[in-house]
């Protein structure tokens, strides 16, 4: 599947470049990644029977996206293209075991974020979608957000928050 079709706020990304690396990423991921179906990997291991990497993805990209329309100190392409590769390290940190999805071998040693920033640094990125990915979790707590990494953080707690609420 497209990631246009997974993702459809990817075409709010106006710089088609940054678009471009945002796909490759993507690739990236999906090569390193034992998912054989990304819309039924959980967006979460901590919650049962949490939804989708998919939606979770789109609903902390969507609330980014309109918390970025109203501010002026914050770049909305920057912002959309941390927000879409927030969790992309999930792709490694878990994998598919006998019908179930677990930590990984890969993912007990090294979490989501710093796999994520790792893709996004050979995707060839910018500093701040790699700001954005490897401080939008508890990671962040020791290094400096920029203004999109805490729009991302912020609205990635807000869905796990309601989500962890709802159970």
């Amino acid at each position: 599947m497209g990631l246009e079709k997974m993702f459809p706020i990817i075409k709010e990304i106006r710089d088609k470049e940054l678009r471009k690396k945002v796909e490759k990423c993507y690739k990236i991921a999906f090569e390193k990644s034992k998912i054989n179906n990304i819309e039924e990997m959980p967006f979460t291991l901590l919650i049962q029977n949490a939804y989708s990497f998919v939606k979770h993805v789109n609903n902390v990209a969507e609330m980014a996206y309109e918390i970025g329309k109203l501010r002026n100190d914050v770049d909305t392409d920057i912002l959309l293209a941390g927000a879409l590769l927030h969790d992309i390290g999930k792709l490694v940190e878990y994998e598919e075991k006998d019908g179930k999805f677990i930590k990984s071998e890969t993912g007990k040693y090294i979490r989501h974020p710093v796999i994520g920033a790792f893709f996004a640094i050979e995707a060839g990125l910018d500093e701040k979608v790699v700001n954005i990915i490897v401080s939008h979790s508890k990671e962040g707590e020791m290094v400096k957000r920029c203004n999109e990494a805490i729009i991302v953080h912020h609205c990635d707690f807000i869905d796990f928050e309601i989500v962890r609420g709802e159970k």
